[in-house]
C-alpha cells in the first residue's frame, strides 16, 4: 500500500465519480482506475461497488477511507513539520563575505556584538576579494558581504556606505622610518614600494598612486602582488614598504612596524571606503538584524579605522 495510492481512493471516496476524481488529482481516468485497483489487490478486498449508474464504497471502503484519512493527515503534519524547520534552519544561518581588511578588522568586533543579541543564528565566514565576492551575492551562496563599492555597481546589488578605512605605512623592522611617531610621502618619495594587482584590487592599488600624485611625487613600484597578506610578508623580507588599511596590522608579520601616514592634505584620497552589499529587493530576518547592529555601532567601528 502505497501513500499515492491512498490519495487516489480518498480523491475517489469523496467524490464518488472517478472522472472528477482524476481531474482533481490532475491524472487521467484509466491511471486513477489502475491505482485502485492495485490498491484492492494488495489488500484483497473490494472498496468499491461499481454500476452503471453509481459509485458507491464497500464496508471495507468506508472503514479504509477512515483510516486513509488520519493517516495522510500525519503524513502531510510531518513534511509541514521538517519543512517549517528547514525554513526555520536556514533563517538562524548567514553567510558573509568579508575583504581581507574588514575580516581582521570590522568582523570580529561585528560578530562579538552581533552573537551577544543573536546566538542561535550561524555566521558562515568567507574571506576574499570584491570581484569575487559579489557574484557570490548574485548566485545566493552569500547573504552579505563587506567590500570596497565598485565604481560601477550592479543594479541588483543594494550598497550601504559604512566608514572610510585610514592609510598607514608597513615598513621593514629595522628600517630607518619604521621608529617614527608618523612620516609623509615625502620621507618615502624615494623608497622601493609594493602595491596590490589593480585588476583584483583597484581601490588598494589606487590608494598608493593617488596619495602620492597629491603629493606631486611619483611612487618607485618594485613589485606587484595580489594578495595583501603577500605584501606584508614582503615587507619583513626587506624587499621595500607598502601603503595599506589600518586594520592590516591585526593580520601583522615577525619583521614589521606600521607608521601612521600624514596625507598631504585631510579628505577621501588617504582613506579606503568599506560598504556593506547584499541583493536588492531580499529579505533575510538574520541579515537585517546585523546590518541593524551594524548601525548602531557603526561610529564606535569607525574609530577603529
Amino acid at each position: 500500500m502505497e501513500l499515492h495510492q491512498l490519495r487516489c481512493f480518498v480523491a475517489a471516496a469523496e467524490q464518488l465519480h472517478f472522472g472528477r476524481a482524476a481531474q482533481h488529482l490532475q491524472m487521467l481516468p484509466s491511471a486513477l482506475g489502475r491505482q485502485i485497483r492495485l490498491l484492492e489487490e494488495d489488500l484483497g478486498t473490494r472498496l468499491f461497488a461499481r454500476t452503471t449508474r453509481a459509485v458507491s464504497l464497500t464496508e471495507d471502503g468506508t472503514t479504509l477511507l477512515r483510516d486513509a484519512r488520519a493517516i495522510l493527515a500525519k503524513v502531510e503534519a510531518v513534511e509541514s513539520n521538517l519543512r517549517n524547520r528547514s525554513r526555520a534552519g536556514a533563517a538562524r544561518r548567514l553567510r558573509i563575505g568579508a575583504i581581507d581588511s574588514a575580516a581582521a578588522g570590522l568582523l570580529p568586533l561585528l560578530l562579538r556584538d552581533f552573537r551577544a543579541g543573536h546566538p542561535e543564528v550561524s555566521v558562515q565566514l568567507l574571506e576574499d576579494k570584491t570581484i569575487r565576492l559579489l557574484p557570490k551575492i548574485l548566485t545566493g551562496a552569500l547573504d552579505l558581504a563587506f567590500v570596497r563599492p565598485p565604481d560601477r555597481a550592479d543594479k541588483r546589488l543594494e550598497f550601504r556606505p559604512l566608514l572610510q578605512e585610514t592609510a598607514i605605512v608597513a615598513f621593514p623592522q629595522r628600517h630607518a622610518l619604521a621608529a617614527r611617531k608618523s612620516i609623509t610621502l615625502a620621507d618615502i618619495a624615494d623608497e622601493a614600494m609594493l602595491v596590490p594587482d589593480r585588476r583584483s584590487r583597484p581601490h588598494s592599488h589606487d590608494l598608493t598612486i593617488k596619495l602620492f600624485e597629491q603629493a606631486g611625487l611619483t611612487p618607485r613600484i618594485v613589485q606587484v602582488a595580489d594578495e595583501k597578506q603577500t605584501i606584508i610578508n614582503l615587507v619583513a623580507t626587506k624587499l621595500g614598504v607598502a601603503i595599506v588599511p589600518r586594520w592590516t596590522t591585526r593580520m601583522a608579520v615577525s619583521g614589521v612596524r606600521f607608521v601612521p601616514l600624514r596625507p598631504k592634505q585631510s579628505g577621501p584620497v588617504g582613506r579606503l571606503p568599506l560598504a556593506a552589499a547584499w541583493l536588492r529587493g531580499s529579505r533575510d530576518p538574520a541579515r537585517d538584524a546585523m546590518l541593524a547592529v551594524l548601525e548602531a555601532r557603526l561610529r564606535s567601528y569607525a574609530r577603529e579605522a
